[in-house]
């Protein structure tokens, strides 16, 4: 799996992992992260999630990285902005009142690029990407944030049964990832209706991780 396979995705319009609603769980747990209205939080792979929307609406700055420009310019054109683009040499930002969104590799974004953010909310990033690059995408995302507290969704199954993307991301690897940073807790635990992507049975874990 490399850009190619995500930039593909996008311009088929292959994207059942976007989902055409806000995502219950941000509504229901970001509130106990306590973020004062202002607060910047950073949403990794972003996609043209409407999320983003929920957020701004609620009072909050929003920060995003994502790999297909297609899908950021979507996002703008839901969004009703006008972004103003500017060339960062291997990423581009565009940006728009309260809100920020770099296209990209992630791992080409800097904390200095970025700026300071308040908490992360990760729905489908650490679940879009393979074993072999999970690890040092929690670590950069930690180092980027300084340690930001973080809103994680992620889904647990059988990976023999099915192949990712979404790929499943056990508690032992949550923990692996990030126990050395955050304190970390399994706040609801779902069972996915209708099984992941139709073809196995699931759980969707909503962790929240505080310093």
């Amino acid at each position: 799996m490399d850009a190619t396979f995500w930039h593909q995705k996008w311009s088929s319009n292959d994207i059942a992992f976007h989902e055409n609603e806000f995502n219950p769980q941000l509504l229901k747990y970001l509130a106990v992260l306590a973020l004062p209205k202002g607060s910047r939080v950073l949403v990794p792979l972003c996609g043209k999630t409407l999320d983003i929307a929920w957020l701004l609406a609620q009072g909050y700055r929003v920060a995003g990285i994502e790999l297909s420009e297609l899908a950021v310019e979507q996002l703008f054109m839901q969004l009703n902005i006008q972004p103003k683009i500017t060339d960062l040499g291997q990423l581009k930002h565009y940006g728009g009142k309260n809100i920020d969104l770099f296209v990209g590799d992630i791992f080409a974004l800097s904390q200095k690029i970025l700026g300071a953010v308040d908490a992360i909310y990760d729905r489908a990033a650490l679940v879009a990407l393979p074993s072999e690059l999970r690890q040092r995408y929690s670590q950069h995302l930690v180092e980027l944030s300084q340690q930001a507290p973080q809103l994680l969704i992620c889904y647990d199954y059988d990976q023999t049964l099915q192949a990712g993307p979404p790929f499943s991301i056990s508690s032992a690897e949550v923990n692996r990832h990030y126990q050395d940073c955050y304190d970390l807790k399994c706040v609801e635990s779902i069972a996915v209706v209708g099984g992941v992507k139709g073809q196995c049975p699931g759980r969707e874990n909503v962790w929240l991780l505080t310093r």
